[in-house]
């Protein structure tokens, strides 16, 4: 009885050191005598106890926030820049034989580069071209990596945090562009009235009837109104004779 219960121990301790059960997302790189076989998975995986040792290794995309990093601009404005970085382990093998602690190791690459891709670029570039920035930050960081067997999916900037003597004039740059559009608009109307008006004053000096007619619409949109003062026009070409009367006498 004995010698049963004994061989059920050691069977039930072979089985548990000897099975394992990988997911879908998982690979299990292993060593036999400190010597890689290669990787195995996803299911049911036999290692030899006490010879084969299993490293896990997940191969789903993982989002690495990157800290708040002070950087100098090419224009020497002093800023916080973070970032957010898409990586997968493609090479489960190369993931762990070729660098101690991957997660450990990218979250520092990019914060390196991240200082120094921020630090070549100017204020404006910062926050107007960030796609720009973010494919430059994404295609060094795929190059580090590679050989370590992960591929950088994405890179995107979160925050860029300006000094408040910054952010003001910025505000004042913001205001007094806004008064230059507004000014340039308003002159842009006037330019366009003008050119109206001196259309209608053509039109008025081809046709005098016309400016009757405007005197006629002008006084009943007065007298819907409530004036006490009525003014009439009075033609202009009932004088004309005069006029003429009085710059013949001149010129004699």
């Amino acid at each position: 009885m004995f010698s049963l219960i004994a061989a059920i121990i050691l069977i039930v301790f072979f089985l548990s050191a000897a099975l394992r059960i990988l997911n879908e997302y998982e690979r299990g790189v292993i060593f036999r005598l400190g010597r890689v076989i290669k990787a195995k998975g996803p299911g049911l995986i036999i290692l030899i106890p006490i010879i084969d040792k299993m490293v896990k290794v997940s191969l789903r995309l993982v989002a690495m926030d990157v800290d708040p990093q002070d950087v100098i601009t090419r224009d020497n404005v002093s800023v916080k820049v973070n970032a957010v970085i898409y990586f997968r382990v493609i090479d489960p093998t190369k993931a762990i034989i070729e660098v101690e602690q991957y997660n450990y190791a990218m979250s520092q690459l990019a914060q390196t580069t991240l200082r120094s891709v921020c630090g070549q670029a100017e204020l404006d570039e910062l926050l107007s071209e960030r796609d720009k920035i973010n494919s430059q930050l994404q295609e060094i960081l795929d190059m580090h990596t590679d050989p370590w067997g992960i591929k950088v999916a994405n890179v995107e900037l979160k925050h860029i945090d300006l000094p408040q003597e910054m952010q003001r004039a910025m505000a004042k740059q913001a205001e007094a562009e806004r008064e230059r559009r507004a000014k340039v608009i308003n002159a842009e109307g006037e330019f366009q009235a003008a050119a109206k008006l001196a259309e209608a004053s053509e039109i008025i000096e081809a046709r005098p009837m016309a400016l009757q007619l405007r005197y006629l619409q002008t006084m009943r949109e007065m007298s819907a109104e409530k004036n006490t003062t009525t003014i009439f026009p009075f033609p202009i070409d009932l004088f004309r004779p005069l006029l003429n009367l009085i710059e013949r006498t001149k010129k004699e």
